[in-house]
């Protein structure tokens, strides 16, 4: 039933969701626009299991979303995107067929990044990085080849985050900083906070200034703990599948309105 409503549904309120966009856009158009922008892109499996889909679809059908998103991010001149693609419990801890499901989407989504013409047009260099012991081998072959491919763009950077954790994330970067402190190659007075970020994953871009979360959950699950302490929040009440563009801009707009300190 609900199938059939829905597009029904969608056909009635597309005349008056053109206007809202029209109008969404004449309050955001001149900006501020954030440099970067954090996804955390939750509720695939709830929004497949309210529509009477299995749960796998759900994450298909987010895959396809987040390529559209992206589109969104770029029209507005957004340099960084980090995705929270999968969380290291996700790797752990998520049953068999569902992780190698996950994985499947990964290995199609690294593929088309490889020949995506927006990529290459817009000199957007690749990153990915998390727990790349816990992800198929060639998935990470994969992944470094698109890297390679991009290494030299200069047009922006795409981030992501795969088997990842924040909390890991930091662990990693204290073990490399204490391996150089006991090669001499850093001294403990060297250590700060400017020092300690280039020992993270997300070295060379800067922190986000916005993290857009969907599902209507309101935590950031262990993303980018560390980059994330003067980040803008913003919780979407939309399954990450729906997320629409007036979503999207809806964030920015919050963004835009609000007054950044820094502690200050």
């Amino acid at each position: 039933m609900i199938k059939k409503v829905l597009p029904f549904l969608n056909y009635l309120l597309k005349p008056m969701y053109g206007i809202y966009e029209k109008w969404l856009w004449q309050q955001i158009k001149n900006g501020p626009f954030p440099v970067h922008v954090g996804i955390i892109p939750d509720g695939n499996r709830r929004w497949a299991r309210r529509i009477g889909l299995d749960t796998s679809m759900g994450h298909m059908y987010g895959y396809e979303r987040l390529k559209e998103v992206l589109d969104w991010i770029w029209e507005l001149g957004i340099k960084v995107v980090t995705i929270y693609a999968m969380s290291s419990e996700n790797c752990l801890h998520r049953p068999l067929k569902e992780r190698e499901r996950l994985f499947d989407i990964a290995r199609r989504g690294l593929r088309e990044l490889l020949n995506m013409e927006k990529i290459h047009k817009n000199r957007i260099r690749v990153k990915v990085f998390g727990r790349l012991d816990l992800i198929p081998k060639d998935i990470v072959d994969l992944a470094r080849k698109v890297e390679e491919v991009t290494k030299d763009y200069d047009g922006g950077v795409l981030n992501i985050a795969l088997c990842y954790g924040g909390r890991q994330e930091i662990i990693e970067a204290v073990k490399k900083l204490s391996r150089d402190i006991v090669e001499h190659k850093l001294s403990i007075d060297d250590i700060d906070e400017k020092t300690f970020s280039k020992y993270l994953y997300t070295n060379g871009v800067p922190d986000p200034d916005l993290i857009i979360r969907t599902s209507g959950e309101e935590r950031i699950s262990n993303f980018l703990l560390w980059q994330s302490a003067y980040s803008e929040l913003y919780f979407c009440e939309a399954f990450w599948p729906e997320f629409r563009k007036i979503d999207f801009w809806r964030a920015i707009r919050s963004y835009q309105h609000r007054e950044r300190r820094f502690g200050r």
